[in-house]
């Protein structure tokens, strides 16, 4: 099955024909997962805490100290001894598009879901300058379909699968909503705790961001609300990466993607994550534009890369391909 779906999409994503889209503002293409894919980004893989191999293209985390561990395992065994390895996987595809349903990275075609609505953005006649995008997440295993890590404790198995629509959900539309998702929101809608997000954006402009800002998204904006609607729209990939953030603290805070932990004993298990463990996470632009050459972490402005990927004629589709660290033992 692994095979086929492979086949598939290196077909899909190295046709050269323009994708048919029954709306004009939607427009997207399939992400060749070989061409594509910045492949250094899976670096540093790490035994133990050393780094093994390429150094890799952006900062790593915390690793376990001691590369033998010995997990719990169901009687009569009751042990199991297994090698401590981390690396970064690509675990995630996301569409940012202000065109409703329009699937950026499956080529650039429209779901029909009835009447939902369009996406703004720009700073022009508007009385609160903004933007507003939908957001789709996509599983994407690339390193289970490649057969790259073989032990199944240590990889995100399955297939490609659409996971989450945002036009289905009310609460990326409503503000109000939201809050039943992150009613700690309040607490941080001040001054002081939005200034504190410049420690954040120095942070990930030079490293990691810091994960006790965990309503910070670095240069990019604020984690909250969790939905679709950005101020002060200056630089749509900007706008579009903030969402994409967003939009993974809001599957971790519904309990749809675990985390490991890189340290001795815990990195035996995976375990639930309401809090987004930003240093945790990376980002690349695959759509429209892809960027093969780097990923970055979590709040990285986007100044560094985005010349030559937003064109005057873009219709605003954005996809991102998603990268988290894996700390796992190897049975």
């Amino acid at each position: 099955m692994r095979q086929i779906m492979l086949c598939l999409l290196l077909c899909l994503g190295m046709s050269t024909a323009p994708a048919l889209a029954a709306d004009a503002a939607c427009q997207g293409r399939f992400v060749n997962p070989i061409t594509d894919i910045c492949w250094r980004c899976i670096f540093p893989i790490s035994i133990g805490s050393a780094a093994v191999g390429n150094s890799g293209v952006a900062p790593d985390t915390d690793n376990p100290g001691m590369p033998i561990q010995f997990c719990p395992a169901p009687p009569p065994i009751f042990q199991r001894i297994g090698l401590a390895i981390g690396y970064w996987e690509p675990m995630a595809l996301t569409d940012v598009t202000r065109s409703p349903t329009c699937m950026v990275n499956l080529g650039g075609f429209s779901l029909n879901l009835g009447k939902v609505g369009t996406g703004t953005g720009g700073q022009s006649d508007k009385d609160v300058p903004g933007g507003f995008y939908h957001v789709h997440w996509y599983k994407y295993p690339l390193t289970y379909w490649l057969n790259i890590i073989t032990s199944l404790g240590c990889l995100e198995g399955g297939d490609m699968d659409i996971a989450y629509l945002s036009e289905i959900d009310p609460t990326w539309v409503d503000s109000s909503l939201t809050t039943i998702l992150n009613p700690e929101a309040v607490i941080f809608a001040n001054p002081i705790a939005q200034g504190a997000c410049a420690a954040d954006a120095i942070a990930s402009g030079f490293r990691l961001p810091l994960d006790a800002l965990f309503w910070c998204a670095g240069s990019h904006g604020s984690m909250y609300p969790f939905n679709g609607w950005v101020s002060n729209e200056f630089s749509p990939l900007q706008a579009s990466v903030l969402v994409s953030e967003r939009m993974a603290f809001k599957l971790h805070r519904q309990g749809m993607i675990r985390e490991s932990i890189g340290k001795d004993r815990a990195v035996c298990f995976d375990y639930p994550s309401p809090i987004l463990p930003k240093a945790r996470w990376r980002y690349q632009m695959v759509n429209m534009h892809p960027d093969s050459a780097q990923c970055h972490p979590m709040g990285r402005s986007v100044m560094r890369w985005e010349a030559g990927h937003n064109s005057p004629a873009s219709k605003k589709n954005f996809g991102y391909l998603l990268w988290r660290k894996r700390n796992c033992v190897f049975l």
